[in-house]
């Protein structure tokens, strides 16, 4: 039984646990999906209901019926053939997406980490924290809108109230990276609020926070990181990543602990990185679940062996997990 790792090229946790994998005596085929089709190679057959065949690359090949488990660990989109023209280019790229892409999702017993498809229900952050709540967990009151007069509104309620993005933090605007973290909105701020009506905009109450919580959780394994923001990260904690202070195994609260389960099974997750805010009171605030968390930044900075545990899920598959 192998593993399809599907990772970019450059990928020093994704080479981490491919070695421990080796050593566990796990074959591996790795691969990015911008390979396809030029360097990766399909041939899937479906007879009686079922698929088999192979996935291979000029060096390494596995057969798709037996394989255990897929790690999506972030890879690059589907490329077309040079020489094709911008159609021509979204047709090879909507083929090749359902054609492996729908392949891989077909075959039974295998262990995703996670499913594309179940990435992309968890990518609205909206949706997390209803389906949080739903599950026992608290999240901070929000608005979201386009009117400027609703911000204001919902600030005043709460009177102090920060702005994030749903999406991600980065954006390029004339060959430069402006980086866009968690703000806490001032007097300024509130005056102008002529970019409310651009798009959806973001607003929550502000959590006082005693420190912070990455729980990052693999499988039946879990990593609860304590996070202490630096003088530049109070307001977010990656906006200074050097002046924060990591500290391993908090202890998380029972609630927290069954909410994350049933989070987790409700969002089809097999593993995920999720941050909290707990308040001077001790009471855990969600704030999202990521679906594809870097986690070889907290394994240097703790030691916790997350690599060894997520090549263990890998190697296990369905048989012996949950």
């Amino acid at each position: 039984m192998s593993v399809l790792v599907l990772a970019r090229d450059f990928d020093p946790t994704a080479d981490a646990v491919i070695n421990h994998l080796a050593a566990l005596g796990t074959p591996v085929l790795r691969a990015d999906l911008a390979d396809f089709p030029q360097r990766l190679r399909l041939d899937a057959r479906l007879r009686g209901g079922r698929w088999s065949g192979r996935l291979s690359t000029e060096h390494h090949s596995i057969t798709l019926d037996g394989l255990r488990s897929v790690w999506y660990r972030n890879p690059s989109a589907y490329t077309a053939p040079p020489g094709l023209n911008a159609s021509e280019r979204n047709f090879v790229f909507r083929e090749a997406k359902l054609g492996l892409g729908g392949v891989l999702a077909a075959l039974p017993g295998v262990l995703w980490a996670n499913s594309p498809n179940r990435c992309a229900d968890a990518l609205y952050k909206p949706y997390q924290w209803a389906v949080a709540a739903d599950c026992g967990m608290t999240t901070a009151d929000t608005v979201i809108t386009n009117e400027p007069d609703a911000v204001r509104d919902f600030v005043a309620g709460c009177r102090d109230a920060v702005s994030k993005p749903l999406g991600g933090a980065g954006m390029s605007c004339g060959g430069l990276a402006h980086i866009s973290y968690t703000h806490r909105l001032t007097s300024e701020d509130l005056r102008d609020l002529g970019g409310v009506g651009v798009t959806a905009a973001t607003v929550q109450a502000r959590v006082p926070k005693a420190y912070e919580v990455r729980l990052t959780v693999i499988g039946d394994e879990w990593f609860p990181v304590r996070i202490a923001a630096g003088e530049g990260g109070q307001d977010d904690w990656r906006a200074d990543p050097e002046g924060a202070d990591y500290t391993p195994w908090v202890d998380v609260p029972d609630d927290i602990c069954r909410g994350m389960a049933r989070l987790m099974n409700r969002l089809g997750l097999t593993y995920t990185g999720a941050d909290f805010v707990v308040r001077p009171d001790g009471e855990w605030v969600f704030l999202e679940a990521n679906t594809g968390p870097q986690f070889g930044w907290l394994e240097s900075a703790t030691g916790a062996d997350m690599t060894a545990a997520m090549a263990r899920l890998l190697a296990k598959g369905l048989g012996t997990w949950r």
